[in-house]
């Protein structure tokens, strides 16, 4: 077997073990449109996932959910994780799993139960009292209000913090200064379609506050703590110094040395992968360079027009990965669905790999290469078809005249159209030839 039908075969082999391991997760329910509801009478065994303006789940979720849209209210009951991102979030019914929400208004209400952790990031979250997360709390933001009952540790990242209800672990709270917090995020946000509480800037605690564990701060100065709130040790940290370190302008021996050695680096590394390539693939390689040597304005138009049609494909399979998903699962063909939605995503992560390693190391070497020839064969014609020096040559020329300023990056794009012109003309052919044998 040639090294690189090994290549593609080991490829090949991590592609279906990538499906294989995969394959529970094929089987889901899509929904989309101007407005989604999954009524309360109606039980999905499979995971959900929404593209929506306004979504409401009233019935009964027995896998994970996930959804994006405007407003989001969860009524009913999720089995599994929920991950929701949108303008307003609403949980009033249970989550069995661990949430994750995001958006610029999140809010537990007084019959929300959350068996797992809670991860929230937004601009406002208020959990009312009655509201229930029986693992962690983590919140990052601008404003918190916590009235309900967390079973785990509550973690906090905020502008401002104000704790009411009832935490059963300890409390770390990054909390900025009162004045430094800004303007309170309920005088901007009245567009949420919920409302938004007026959080106090700063850190504050409660009288009806309890905390069974122990608690971390960081502030400048003590805040008041009313008398047996915290069970546990309090501590206050100090915030980190506010260091501004200047930027010092290198000198020209340094600015000199840094270009050196990133040339010296892109030598190094196109001649190993151009060794690496001439070894696996010596027919192939010998191919393009012929391609690239007798088509060099072909190569250039066509390399222009094959880089375009690059990100014209991704769009195509996103689209086609898109529509396939959603149109199946509302037919209720999960299994279909999610076979669509993943060869998409395997296929788009394939292209963009490969890309990647044409543009930034092949195109490269078959160009370098060939310009290395043709410069060796003028003064040592013996030394033009060595496995090595027409390489090294041509790289550095390559690497020199990208590294330019001010005009190695268009020499660097002649470059890469180049050689995926060369390569484009060498697929086309091949292709070609097949088909008519």
């Amino acid at each position: 077997m040639k090294p690189i039908n090994k290549i593609l075969s080991v490829f090949s082999l991590l592609a279906l073990l990538t499906m294989t391991i995969t394959s529970s997760a094929l089987a889901f329910d899509g929904r989309g449109g101007e407005t989604v509801v999954i009524e309360a009478d109606e039980v999905i065994e499979d995971d959900v996932y929404v593209g929506a303006t306004n979504f409401t789940l009233e019935g009964t979720i027995k896998g994970d959910l996930i959804i994006s849209a405007e407003t989001i209210v969860i009524n009913g009951t999720v089995e599994g994780d929920l991950l929701a991102m949108g303008q307003s979030v609403v949980i009033n019914g249970t989550v069995t799993d661990d949430v994750r929400i995001a958006g610029a208004a999140l809010q537990l209400g007084e019959e929300a139960s959350i068996n797992g952790d809670l991860l929230g990031g937004a601009a406002s979250l208020e959990a009312k009292k009655g509201s229930v997360v029986k693992g962690d709390f983590l919140f990052g933001g601008a404003q918190a209000l916590l009235s309900g009952e967390v079973g785990g540790d509550a973690m906090f990242g905020a502008g401002s913090v104000e704790l009411r209800g009832q935490i059963g672990g300890n409390v770390t709270a990054e909390v900025a200064d009162a004045e430094d917090a800004g303007a309170p995020a309920s005088s901007y946000m009245w567009q949420t379609g919920i409302p938004v509480p007026n959080v106090e800037p700063g850190f504050t605690i409660n009288e009806e506050a309890k905390i069974e564990g122990s608690l971390i701060y960081t502030q400048t100065k003590d805040i008041q703590i009313p008398d047996g709130t915290v069970a546990g040790k309090v501590t206050r940290k100090e915030p980190a110094a506010d260091v501004n370190v200047q930027y010092k302008e290198p000198t020209a021996g340094q600015k000199i040395a840094t270009w050196s050695f990133d040339l010296l680096r892109t030598i190094v590394t196109l001649v190993l992968f151009g060794l690496l390539l001439g070894w696996l693939a010596p027919n192939f390689l010998k191919s393009v360079m012929d391609k690239l040597q007798t088509t060099p304005a072909a190569s250039l138009g066509w390399g222009m027009i094959s880089y375009a049609a690059f990100f014209f494909t991704l769009l195509v399979i996103l689209t086609a990965m898109i529509v396939g998903g959603v149109v199946f699962g509302a037919l209720t063909l999960g299994g279909v669905s999610g076979a669509i939605v993943w060869l998409g995503i395997l296929a788009i992560f394939a292209l963009i790999v490969a890309f990647v390693l044409v543009t930034a190391f092949v195109t490269k070497i078959v160009v370098a290469w060939l310009g290395g020839k043709w410069i060796v064969s003028r003064f040592n014609p013996a030394l033009a078809d060595h496995k090595f020096w027409p390489l090294l040559v041509g790289v550095t020329i390559i690497a020199l005249l990208t590294a330019l300023p001010f005009a190695g990056w268009i020499l660097g794009l002649a470059v890469m159209f180049l050689g995926l012109g060369a390569l484009w003309i060498w697929g086309r052919e091949l292709w070609q030839a097949r088909k008519a044998a």
